[in-house]
């Protein structure tokens, strides 16, 4: 390695990050820093959190019942799920308190932190991707950040860095389920011991911290030097991993992606997280709809974001709901697959997107869908509407339910009101 500096200098900022051969470290947070989150030995019932979002909503009038509860009459989208409905519940009259700025919100439906639009705001860490820092490593991939088209992605490190997405669905097949070569599992392996190697500097290099810090810091830099070397524990079963066989599946590999069919994209993608899932490659996983190509689907002749911004046009309404059942479908299709593989009472899976509106870039009023996770389903909570109710209160429940001991999660307030077991 060369050329290794880390200077600290004399003052702390809010939070200081040490980083070496593409990987970042965040200090532990310190007096008057937000509480660290703790982890209970073992899990409740779920251990699998699946989080697709739509970068164009759905329309709510064909979405959200006009009644709620358990006798709710289903919607139109809906109607196709009813052979599942005691497997998810719909919520509405939710969202992120303080997040606006229409399209530019994406980046908090799994971090909900707070946002406007031109302010500079850091983001904060995803619900996915504090389930995978304390139980991704169980797993050869601790998480998968996807997305149909591009590679921007809803999914936060702790640091507030966004995780570019895999897009290419047949790389992510091979990824996934074809063996590399000899001399490709040689070169990971090679960048796993250079980053271990990393983990060694940082920890020699910030010892110096405890110098500069009061007694009750420098327990806390104990405990965070702890968590270096359980890092660099988790980098040595990742070399692990490169020399061991990948699943077989039965799953053939895709070969075209037709990108005039955005749910037809969608499919591919929910095809292999299944399957991933089924043969507990990850267990936390998140996907991003992003592609704008439609015009392939019988009766649509219009682009995806052309229709979210109907204006309340009868036609673009009618084909906006073409391509919007057509997601509905496949989610539940995902659905009743996990059901099938006695999967879903240990998988949450929820649907959501930061547009309550796409045709007035609203956010308030998000589309949500969540099943499994073994919760009480069958359900329409409906919130109130003009008073939104926090959204961030689901992944509090979410994380619970893994096991994870958080007193809150963004701006939540508590678990779900109405939200079982």
């Amino acid at each position: 390695m060369k050329n290794v500096n880390f200077n600290f200098g004399r003052h702390l900022s809010r939070r200081t990050l040490l980083k070496g051969a593409g990987i970042s470290l965040g200090l532990p947070l310190l007096d008057a820093m937000t509480p660290a989150f703790a982890k209970v030995p073992e899990a409740t019932t779920a251990k699998r959190f699946v989080g697709m979002s739509l970068s164009l909503g759905l329309h709510n009038p064909n979405l959200v019942p006009t009644t709620g509860g358990r006798n709710y009459e289903p919607s139109r989208y809906l109607k196709s799920l009813q052979d599942i409905r005691d497997e998810f519940t719909i919520i509405s009259g939710s969202s992120h308190p303080g997040v606006s700025g229409g399209h530019s919100a994406e980046g908090s439906i799994f971090s909900a932190c707070p946002s406007m639009r031109g302010a500079a705001t850091r983001n904060t860490i995803s619900v996915d991707q504090l389930m995978a820092k304390h139980l991704g490593h169980e797993t050869r991939f601790p998480s998968l950040v996807l997305n149909t088209n591009s590679q921007t992605s809803p999914s936060y490190t702790e640091n507030g860095a966004m995780i570019p997405a895999d897009n290419n669905a047949i790389k992510l097949f091979a990824k996934l389920f074809v063996d590399d070569s000899p001399a490709e599992q040689d070169r990971q392996a090679e960048l796993i011991r250079q980053g271990r190697s990393v983990v060694d500097v940082v920890g020699a290099e910030a010892k110096a911290l405890e110098r500069e810090v009061g007694a009750a810091d420098r327990e806390k830099l104990d405990n965070w030097f702890t968590s270096v070397r359980e890092l660099e524990q988790r980098l040595v079963a990742n070399e692990e991993w490169t020399h061991r066989p990948k699943p077989k599946v039965s799953l053939e590999k895709p070969t075209r992606i037709p990108r005039d069919n955005e749910v037809a994209v969608e499919k591919i993608y929910l095809d292999i997280v299944h399957m991933a899932l089924a043969t507990d490659s990850t267990r936390f996983v998140t996907l991003h709809v992003t592609g704008n190509g439609v015009n392939g689907i019988e009766g649509v002749d219009e682009s995806y974001h052309g229709l979210s911004h109907h204006g309340m046009d009868e036609e673009k309404l009618r084909q906006l709901g073409i391509v919007e059942q057509g997601v509905i479908n496949q989610w539940g299709d995902f659905i009743r697959k996990l059901k099938g593989d006695q999967m879903l009472d240990e998988t949450m899976v929820i649907l959501t997107s930061n547009l309550g509106n796409a045709s007035a870039h609203d956010n308030k009023n998000m589309p949500v869908l969540f099943a499994g996770g073994g919760f009480d389903h069958g359900q329409h909570l409906a919130f109130d509407q003009k008073n939104n109710y926090p959204l961030p209160n689901l992944y509090l429940s979410a994380l619970h339910r893994l096991g994870l001991q958080n007193e809150s999660f963004a701006t939540s307030t508590g678990e779900m009101d109405g939200l079982k077991v």
